[in-house]
């Protein structure tokens, strides 16, 4: 229940703007939940599954594919940089992250494109590997997941995570866009070689 979840872990109020972001199939339903809770109008972006979105009052909500990323999962993650890049220390970024995230929130870095991240989840999903392994390439092929979505702002970010991911290890969870991230690129690139990946030169 996203009411009963969201309310006994809502962050302390800032002196500036409250600001959501949200990735995962449960997302509109959580920013629906946090805004019944709030108290005060809040701004900001979700992206769920098509489908699975809900009505919310001043949260945008997009709808993307899952599991293989499409076009309006790319502009939902430039949405996200955008809504919190120029947020100041005094401003609050409440991030809103459920299963489902990874395949939302595609963001290919220079040299790669969104057909290249296409690829990457198809051949992820055919390869066997389980999801912790799956996020760990992802992670190291992404401007957004593995930490970088919260690198993006100087405001004060709280994460409320719904677990989806055995062992709940907040990192894995739709590839943790707002969790440091302790994985390397030889630990992405071992992943690749077990499950015998044949992802472009570009990524390798």
């Amino acid at each position: 229940d996203p009411l009963e979840g969201i309310r006994a872990h809502l962050p302390e109020k800032p002196k500036g703007r409250t600001v959501v972001i949200g990735a995962g199939k449960g997302a509109a339903q959580m920013a629906q939940a946090l805004e019944t809770l709030w108290g005060e109008p809040l701004s900001g972006v979700v992206v769920t599954r098509y489908g699975y979105g809900c009505e919310t009052e001043n949260i945008e909500v997009i709808e993307a594919a899952h599991p293989v990323p499409d076009a309006a999962g790319l502009a939902a993650s430039r949405r996200f940089i955008e809504t919190i890049a120029d947020l100041t220390p005094d401003d609050l970024v409440i991030a809103l992250i459920c299963g489902g995230g990874s395949a939302l929130l595609p963001a290919p870095p220079e040299g790669l494109t969104l057909d290249d991240e296409i690829a990457l989840n198809e051949m992820l999903l055919a390869s066997g590997a389980p999801i912790a392994a799956m996020n760990v390439v992802r992670k190291h092929l992404s401007t957004i997941k593995g930490g970088r979505l919260a690198a993006a702002t100087r405001a004060r970010l709280v994460s409320l995570i719904v677990s989806d991911i055995p062992g709940d290890n907040p990192a894995h969870v739709a590839s943790g866009p707002t969790v440091p991230d302790g994985s390397t690129r030889h630990d992405a690139l071992d992943i690749v070689r077990q499950y015998r990946l044949a992802l472009p030169q570009a990524a390798l």
